[in-house]
């Protein structure tokens, strides 16, 4: 078990993302040293906020990695576009970056002796047949769907990981993130929670994909973030689901969004996306037996924090509804 903190030296590639940019704050709270790369084709210059000991670089972590030469302790791969509207737009993209861009960072953590950190995800479960899903099930994925791009170029990132580890000794760990959401959410990303926020703050009928009897389990993206730092501080290889076990439907998301917004907005149901998942649910046994992971926030405190997040950017002129 390694403690990473004050001199630590860390990389992060996607570090404006959502999960990426809070994953930043963490590891700067912890007095460590940060790199963080993005191309701020999803990620917001915004989310990260200038810290004496922060690096930002600018760059396509597919074209290499421009960080420089002193090693890293520990290297965070979680550049990649990944919502639902990025799937139609940036297909190839995200192919590239969770094969080429993993493998830069692969090498460069194999040539740092650095601790390898990979974002997997729910998605490489499917639309899962077994349910919750545990780390052994090996999925049901549509090879060549809409979402293929995102599902499959994820299990390559984690065939990639496993080759590194096996054959070559790197020092890996590999997490399969679940729903996740908090404050930095893109209103236009796609998914029910920032959508639905930003219809109900705009006064716009929240849109239901099919029936609304699908379900998803959110978590905060705080939990997920302290789920990251006690996997790279374990020296565990996983992989290990992270989430939390609140199963909502996604008419219950809107009935509870509505509610906390108390927007008096309507509720409108349109066809369902192909290959949407049924059911989703972390078996989130092994991160509590590997790493004392328990998720702390309600899903409603969350949402709260989520929803003054982007009330107050939307005052600010800094968000846009959809």
């Amino acid at each position: 078990m390694t403690t990473y903190g004050t001199g630590s030296r860390i990389l992060v590639t996607g570090g404006a993302g959502l999960v990426g940019s809070h994953l930043v704050d963490a590891l700067l709270a912890k007095g460590c040293d940060v790199t963080a790369v993005d191309n701020f084709v999803t990620g917001s210059k915004a989310n990260l906020q200038p810290h004496e000991r922060l690096t930002v670089v600018e760059a396509d972590v597919t074209e290499g990695l421009p960080v420089g030469d002193e090693p890293f302790d520990a290297v965070l791969h979680f550049a990649c576009p990944a919502s639902p509207v990025d799937f139609a737009t940036l297909p190839v993209e995200i192919l590239r970056v969770d094969s080429v861009g993993t493998l830069h960072a692969l090498d460069r953590a194999l040539a740092d002796g650095a601790r390898f950190l990979m974002a997997s995800t729910s998605e490489v479960y499917g639309d899962p047949l077994v349910h919750p899903q545990p780390e052994s099930y090996w999925g049901n994925v549509n090879p060549i769907g809409v979402r293929s791009c995102y599902d499959e170029a994820k299990r390559f990132s984690e065939a990639a990981v496993a080759a590194y580890h096996r054959h070559k000794g790197l020092d890996a760990a590999i997490v399969r993130i679940f729903n996740t959401y908090g404050p930095r959410m893109r209103p236009d990303d796609g998914r029910v929670v920032p959508s639905f926020i930003s219809q109900a703050l705009a006064g716009e009928p929240l849109t239901i994909h099919g029936d609304g009897s699908q379900t998803r389990s959110l978590c905060y993206v705080d939990d997920l973030v302290a789920g990251l730092v006690l996997l790279l501080e374990s020296g565990e290889y996983g992989p290990v689901n992270l989430g939390t076990e609140y199963e909502l439907t996604v008419r219950e998301m809107a009935e509870v969004i509505l509610r906390l917004t108390g927007s008096s907005s309507a509720i409108e149901y349109t066809d369902r996306p192909s290959d949407d998942p049924e059911r989703r649910r972390p078996d989130l046994t092994r991160a509590r037996e590997l790493l004392g992971y328990e998720p702390q926030v309600h899903y409603e405190a969350g949402l709260k924090t989520t929803i003054d997040d982007f009330v107050a950017r939307r005052a600010a002129g800094k968000l846009t509804a959809p």
